[in-house]
């Protein structure tokens, strides 16, 4: 069984890293998965949650910044350093097969720290603003799984690193809109 679902992975991996490619993917896929890319929606997002909850944003604010660094700890110092899966880039199995959109780096690829931290942050995002801008609730996860897709694209990760990843990042939100939840919902 495990051999079948490796298998699977590797020819999805191919399947986007190769056969997908194209020059509007070429061109984009590499920003999507550029942190500072994405910094004026970080920038939006703290300053409309200051905004809507003034003096109180402290508590959405705390459980971002909680969520996002348990997530990205257990991912990429916990769960990456005990797997120690190699890179689709890095494999020298398939270096011929592989094309490489980015410098691939060193470190490990399961499981995917991009694919944790963004969908923790698109469930904190539906669970702050779903009520408010019902858009949110589809426009969240559509915009981590991008950042998802675009790991596989440019050649870091393979599918079942960003699957697992985000899965991840999903567990790890609602815990902690378990722990927050209280002092969200009474000072908002």
């Amino acid at each position: 069984m495990i051999g079948i679902l490796y298998r699977l992975d590797r020819e999805l991996f191919y399947l986007i890293n190769g056969s997908l490619g194209n020059p509007l993917f070429d061109l984009i896929m590499p920003w999507f998965r550029y942190m500072y890319f994405w910094f004026p929606l970080y920038a939006f997002l703290i300053g409309h949650i200051v905004y809507r909850f003034k003096k109180r944003s402290i508590y959405p604010l705390l459980m971002i910044a909680l969520t996002v660094t348990v997530s990205d700890q257990l991912s990429g110092n916990y769960i990456k350093k005990s797997i120690q899966r190699i890179r689709p880039c890095n494999n020298e199995m398939m270096q011929e097969y592989v094309v490489k959109r980015i410098p691939c780096g060193s470190g490990f690829s399961f499981t995917s720290a991009h694919a944790s931290n963004h969908f923790a942050l698109a469930v904190i995002m539906i669970f702050l603003f779903a009520g408010q801008y019902r858009w949110v609730t589809w426009a969240a996860p559509m915009w981590a799984a991008t950042i998802s897709f675009a790991q596989v694209y440019v050649g870091v990760h393979f599918p079942a690193d960003v699957t697992v990843g985000a899965l991840l990042g999903i567990l790890i939100a609602l815990l902690m809109i378990l722990v927050f939840k209280p002092y969200i919902q009474k000072e908002a």
